[in-house]
């Protein structure tokens, strides 16, 4: 064979489809981003453990053609550059508070509307449901796609009184955690700050907020009972349920072979059962942490869901749905679920 035959046979199998496919899976590394803090598959924030569950999962049943990287902590970018980043196809997969986006695309701030989710039950029927459908296809045509439907109910975590009922905000200096949050609370007499939950530790700290809302995990995660001392917890009943979804950025998820995209899609589906246990198991265990830390706890009740929900139904909801004509589809498909 002279050298001239074995250098077009080589050139005949670096080019052939089966061999291009071969290299391409056995390169492709996905980056997995958020904000909440880092641990293992075994210990630590659920989300974290959720992305780790996920990775080691599609490696093995994809025969290690997809291998992740995970960066917690925002350790990979700023945690509201993820959203905007998986649109252009910076940035490959993100954990990330859907309503964190609510300046770039209004339509997601849905995903923490005051009220409009009152159980877990009822959000998580949102996948199947009409509203669930119209909102995957607004992310989608915006260049995301949902992987995995996760909710979470959340409390209010404050360095002096409990925040229960609207009354009770008056004067304080609240996080909400939405535009849409903000306008009830703003609507109950209190100036709101906005950040992302991983900055709520030091603006308490220091007394640049007396108060946040957040969801139990991140209650915990973030170590929120050292700077506080009293927490409304979202056990039970709660007005603050946060749609916080696994997503892929579309023009990542469109270059992987089907048979790929469609192993991510059924372990990312799988991943929800894990995501509600461990979120309810949260709900719960938030209360014991901060009564372990001194704080005082209370619950929400109905009636007090119901005040926080007619105003949000004059404030937050009325400005959500003149946005534009999807925000008022989504809106009005969102209440056939209540």
């Amino acid at each position: 064979m002279t050298v001239m035959d074995r250098r077009a046979i080589l050139a005949a199998i670096a080019t052939s489809p089966f061999w291009m496919h071969s290299a391409y899976a056995q390169a492709t590394t996905l980056k997995i981003s958020h904000q909440f803090p880092g641990g293992t598959v075994a210990e630590g924030d659920f989300r974290d453990r959720l992305t780790r569950m996920f990775a080691a999962e599609v490696e093995k049943r994809s025969k290690g053609a997809l291998k992740f990287e995970i960066y917690p902590g925002s350790s990979l970018m700023k945690t509201n550059a993820q959203f905007s980043a998986m649109r252009k196809g910076a940035l490959d997969l993100s954990l990330v508070p859907l309503s964190y986006a609510g300046g770039e695309v209004p339509e997601v701030n849905i995903g923490l509307m005051p009220g409009l989710v009152t159980s877990y039950e009822q959000g998580y029927n949102w996948k199947n449901a009409e509203v669930g459908k119209e909102l995957a296809r607004i992310l989608y045509e915006k260049g995301i796609v949902v992987v995995s439907w996760i909710w979470q109910a959340g409390g209010v975590a404050s360095r002096s009184k409990p925040v229960v009922e609207p009354e009770d905000a008056k004067g304080m200096k609240i996080r909400g955690g939405s535009r849409e949050m903000d306008l009830i609370l703003k609507a109950a007499g209190a100036a709101v700050v906005s950040l992302p939950s991983n900055e709520i530790y030091a603006a308490m700290q220091t007394g640049a907020m007396d108060a946040a809302l957040t969801s139990s995990t991140s209650l915990i995660s973030f170590r929120l009972e050292e700077v506080s001392k009293a927490l409304t917890t979202g056990r039970g009943n709660a007005y603050w349920f946060m749609f916080e979804p696994l997503m892929m950025s579309k023009a990542i998820f469109d270059k992987l072979p089907k048979e790929h995209q469609a192993t991510i899609m059924t372990v990312g589906a799988e991943m929800e059962a894990f995501a509600l246990k461990a979120a309810q198991a949260d709900d719960a265990h938030v209360a014991s942490v901060y009564q372990k830390a001194g704080a005082k706890v209370v619950d929400l009740n109905a009636a007090t869901v119901k005040r926080w929900q007619a105003i949000a139904r004059t404030t937050a909801w009325k400005d959500y749905g003149e946005k534009n004509d999807n925000c008022a589809k989504l809106l009005k498909l969102a209440e056939k679920t209540l």
